[in-house]
């Protein structure tokens, strides 16, 4: 955020109906204001204020039947439609294992949330959305004509807030403040542990033991584990999925939340700087140009090493990744290993 004075709910109402197709985030960036704030400005008119318990909400979901799920980065947004079932509650983690809604969930870092109604024409579109303490998005859930109206409406009602003020608590003193890693780790005590990984769950632990990032990780562990390839191919990864049909497991994730694809895609379309994934349970949009640098990683497990594509953005962030579609105890699609292991790569520095 900037200096400058935010604008006040009533300004910000009025911005909204001067730019109608704008889209929120978008509308956001330009006022200087959060999302979270630009929804807040609408409570008690179109917008209820939610308590973000989010073990009772995947409680509640089930009930409101078919949905869209949404979780978004700055880079890339991914949408599933379907059920929130199976879940798993908890204080620190909680999930959504759903043949459609695959979710991982990190309870402690939803602030904020709000059910919104929008009018378009004649019909109501509803969703809840939740956001973290600097007012981001870290996940929402769209109800469609064939969701329970009624599981819904008592849904909200158990969760609306005792606070129904349009102004919130914000917190933005950790955004775009990645701390500086500093390890000591060298190269063969990286490649050491990461040989003897069996699982991996287990990457993230060996990391912060070695107080490493992920992207400095891929540059020292050398090309037999990661090796950058040209960005271009992301896309030419997702046309070989298509024609393939090779199930792949797709991950976009915020630090609040991880949702995740599993199966075949076949709608594979450029829009500009976007590609987009439009099937019938499925909706990817990524922008490329975001992308500055594309790995394939190796990870040893105990059923042999699995292949990603992980492709990060200009801060070292991770944007999304892929993997070839697996269970737990089986062997890694060899036509997933084909494709990943075939992409052009970049020549290493000496």
């Amino acid at each position: 955020m900037d200096a400058r004075v935010k604008p006040a709910p009533h300004e910000i109402r009025l911005a909204r109906a001067d730019n109608p197709k704008m889209r929120e985030r978008d509308l956001a960036a330009q006022l200087g204001v959060s999302e979270a704030e630009l929804v807040a400005a609408y409570i008690g008119d179109s917008v209820v204020r939610l308590d973000p318990r989010v073990n009772d909400l995947l409680n509640g979901l089930e009930a409101v039947g078919e949905v869209m799920a949404l979780t978004r980065n700055e880079s890339a947004v991914h949408e599933k439609i379907g059920v929130y079932d199976k879940v798993v509650t908890g204080e620190h983690a909680a999930m959504a294992l759903g043949e459609n809604i695959d979710l991982r969930i990190f309870p402690k870092l939803w602030a904020h949330g709000f059910a919104v109604e929008k009018r378009d024409g004649d019909e109501i579109r509803r969703s809840l959305q939740f956001f973290d303490k600097a007012g981001n998005a870290v996940h929402k859930v769209h109800l469609r004509a064939g969701s329970n109206l009624y599981a819904y409406q008592n849904l909200v009602e158990r969760l609306t807030a005792a606070d129904q003020s349009q102004s919130i608590d914000i917190d933005d003193s950790n955004v775009a403040r990645k701390p500086a890693l500093e390890g000591g780790a060298s190269a063969e005590d990286l490649r050491d542990r990461w040989s003897k990984l069996t699982d991996t769950h287990q990457f993230f632990g060996m990391l912060r033991t070695l107080k490493l990032d992920r992207l400095q990780a891929l540059h020292m562990v050398g090309q037999d584990y990661a090796w950058q390839i040209d960005n271009d191919a992301l896309t030419a990864m997702l046309h070989h999925a298509v024609e393939g049909q090779t199930p792949i497991m797709c991950f976009v994730g915020n630090h609040g939340c991880i949702q995740i694809h599993s199966g075949p895609i076949q709608n594979v379309k450029p829009m500009g700087p976007w590609i987009n994934i439009f099937d019938e349970t499925f909706h990817l949009h990524l922008r490329t140009d975001h992308v500055r640098e594309l790995w394939v990683v190796r990870k040893p497990t105990k059923d042999g090493h699995v292949t990603s594509l992980e492709a990060y953005d200009a801060t070292g962030e991770l944007i999304i990744q892929f993997f070839g579609k697996r269970k737990e105890g089986q062997d890694e699609r060899e036509e997933w290993r084909f494709i990943a292991e075939n992409l052009p790569r970049i020549p290493a520095a000496a």
